[in-house]
């Protein structure tokens, strides 16, 4: 995971989070500190599902504490707005385990 001066250049970005517990949540980074908290604004959670197309869960202005994030990710934003992800099925990702 990148901490310190690799998150600096993904200020004001896209980006993707994934939580220990499981959950992806995308938005615009707009600050971190030293203990990898980070503030997401414009966010969304992506709930993935087998059944039904991928529900997205508007969460705004959202922070999450450094202790729970697994993997951060710069999001291609053109890639992304062309994906339907109503017409995409995945099985929910399953809590990390220490």
């Amino acid at each position: 995971m990148a901490s310190g001066p690799g998150l600096d250049s993904l200020v004001d970005q896209t980006i993707s989070v994934i939580t220990n517990d499981g959950r992806n949540i995308v938005g615009v980074l707009k600050g971190f500190d030293q203990a990898t908290n980070i503030i997401l604004d414009e966010s969304h959670e992506r709930v993935y599902s087998t059944k039904e197309g991928v529900q997205q869960l508007v969460l705004g202005l959202y922070i999450i504490r450094g202790d729970n994030i697994s993997i951060v990710g710069e999001l291609d934003e053109e890639l992304d707005s062309n994906l339907d992800l109503s017409k995409l099925r995945a099985h929910p990702l399953k809590p990390v385990i220490h």
